[in-house]
């Protein structure tokens, strides 16, 4: 009798085992448009293997907040189409770059739309979560963003970005909580944010 109950208990757990499945390019979409103001935290794993922490702020479309743990103490803010890293350490003005030239403009943009005509080069499942490469059709040699995410709910969970130089930069992100309407503050070089936000 305990094994047929072992082996019934089997067969109601396996369909929720093997539910997970590949994401749909639409459905991915749709997550990232609903996506509007979250916070977490990150590990990043640089190209040389070292690794950075800290906490990270997103607002759709358009802004995105990197404040790096000690002793790193960097903040790479995205807004108004510009990309700009302020490190405490330099005496030098911050390195700028255009957002539509990193690919992270496919995330912050106002509508992804993961079916346009060659953005996505790879779509794959490893078991667990869905993974998309992607690029921006218009600036191709802006590199590749590798977006992972897993289901029931669908979340982002982490991203690789790939240059054209051959290196790679992987973010690894903690829960994803909804941040509410951002004060303008989490979005300026001014403000430090990590102490009191942790």
């Amino acid at each position: 009798m305990k094994q047929i109950a072992f082996a019934l208990a089997l067969t109601l757990a396996a369909p929720a085992a093997w539910a997970a499945d590949k994401l749909p390019l639409s459905q991915i979409s749709n997550y990232l448009n609903q996506l509007k103001t979250v916070q977490t935290t990150f590990t990043q794993v640089n190209d040389d293997g070292s690794l950075s922490t800290g906490k990270l702020w997103l607002q759709r479309p358009g802004k995105m907040r990197f404040e790096y743990d000690p002793p790193n103490s960097a903040v790479v803010l995205a807004r108004s189409g510009t990309v700009q890293i302020f490190d405490p350490k330099s005496n030098q003005p911050p390195e700028q770059y255009p957002l539509k030239r990193t690919p992270l403009s496919l995330v912050l943009a106002r509508n992804v739309n993961l079916g346009q005509a060659n953005m996505v080069v790879g779509h794959n499942f490893d078991g667990t979560a869905t993974i998309v490469t992607a690029q921006d059709p218009k600036n191709p040699e802006s590199g590749r963003i590798e977006l992972m995410f897993t289901s029931n709910p669908v979340e982002l969970r982490k991203w690789v970005i790939h240059d054209n130089a051959g290196s790679q930069t992987t973010v690894l992100l903690g829960p994803l909580t909804e941040a509410g309407r951002l004060d303008s503050s989490v979005f300026s070089s001014k403000t430090r944010l990590g102490s009191d936000n942790r």
